[in-house]
Formats: structure tokens, sequence, C-alpha cells
């Protein structure tokens, strides 16, 4: 009997090596189909000539750290993933019984918003990993900052920090005040609910939920 249950493991562990495998390689295809269509440097060049592209030199210190704070603490210190994230993830998704959190860097992140849509899925979330390696190895943590605020979604059809700037307070990102960087800060986590002109109350809320992340951190 011991025997039948030493290969019944054994056989359970060659499966779902397999298994991994076989989607660890779909992922890695999906990521290679997405490079080459378009390449990070067009993508990135592309970016740059939009009309309120805003350089990293521009964005208020505040905004930096309060952007940090709640997406992405151990931003200036991962190659690209955060495994304790991840790992935080993987428990969280097992207790829910479905894909509810994924752990995505700031990196990642911007993997996502470049090539793929917002679906979540385990073959996306492996294509966006070896994205997020690639974009590292090639580009520094600053350019990566950078991309990523130009092109995360404020909420009123606002693309990027300088547009979201703009058109919730008239000024440019360089102008913000305190109060304003944590809010713009707060609001991608879910534009339709906390952008200033969908619910005053929930923004201030959200505003406060960084501004507490930002003690913390």
């Amino acid at each position: 009997m011991k025997k039948i249950l030493k290969h019944l493991v054994i056989l359970w562990l060659l499966f779902m090596l397999v298994a991994v495998g076989g989607i660890t390689f779909k992922g890695y295809q999906l990521y290679k189909e997405a490079v080459s269509s378009v390449s990070l440097e067009t993508k990135f060049e592309e970016m740059k000539q939009g009309e309120h592209y805003t350089n990293y030199e521009e964005l208020p210190e505040i905004y930096i750290q309060a952007v940090i704070s709640v997406e992405d603490k151990r931003f200036f210190q991962h190659p690209g993933i955060d495994v304790k994230s991840i790992c935080r993830a993987i428990i969280h998704n097992i207790q829910a019984g479905a894909l509810v959190e994924g752990g995505s860097t700031i990196t990642q992140q911007l993997a996502k918003n470049l090539y793929f849509d917002q679906e979540k899925s385990f073959l996306r979330k492996i294509a966006e990993v070896f994205m997020a390696f690639d974009i590292e190895g090639h580009y520094t943590k600053k350019e990566i900052f950078e991309w990523y605020v130009n092109t995360i979604y404020f909420g009123e059809g606002y693309y990027g920090i300088g547009s979201a700037c703009l058109g919730y307070y008239g000024k440019e990102p360089e102008a913000m005040t305190d109060e304003e960087a944590m809010t713009l800060a707060g609001i991608p986590n879910a534009p339709s609910l906390y952008n200033p002109r969908a619910n005053q109350e929930l923004c201030r809320e959200r505003m406060l939920q960084v501004k507490r992340a930002m003690e913390n951190y």
C-alpha cells in the first residue's frame, strides 16, 4: 500500500511539473508574440510623443512616494517581480478560490498597460513576468516609473498623470499640492470610484488611505 501511495505521489508531482512547464511555456510564447509585434523601444518612443507626457523630474517627490507606498513598496529593490507580494497573493487567491489578487509590481503593471488586456488569467500573469524582466533588464527604475505613471488610467477619460492633473486641477504635475498628489496616487486603484468628480467622500477616504500607507512606508 505504501509503495502504491508513493507511486501516486510521484505521478502527481510529475503531472504538476508538466502542467506548470506547459503553462510557463505558453506564457513565454505570449510574451514573445507581444514584443515581436511591437518592440519595447517603439512603444516607449510612441508614448513620449503624447501631448501631456510628463518626465520623472517634473513629478513632485511626494507623488512618487505616494505611488510607491500604495502600489509597490519594494519597487526600487526588486528585479521586476516581488516574491513576497506574489506569495501573499497566492495565499489570498487560495483562500478565495479564485484569482482575486495578482501581486503585480509597477513594472508588471507597466507591461500589462503596454501589451496586455485587463483580463485576469495565469497565462497573462506569466507573460507579464517575462515582460517585466525584459523591461528591468534594459531600462532604469526612474524610466520605468515615468512610463508607468504616463500609462495608468485616472478616470473621466484621463490617461497619464499629466492629463489627469490638468483635467482635475488645471495645472501641471509639478505644481500639485501634497493633497492633490496623494489623491491622484490613489485614483488608479478604482478610477470610477475614487476620482474627484465621481464621489468626493470616497475620493477623500482614498486619499487618507494613501496618506496612512505613506506613514507606514
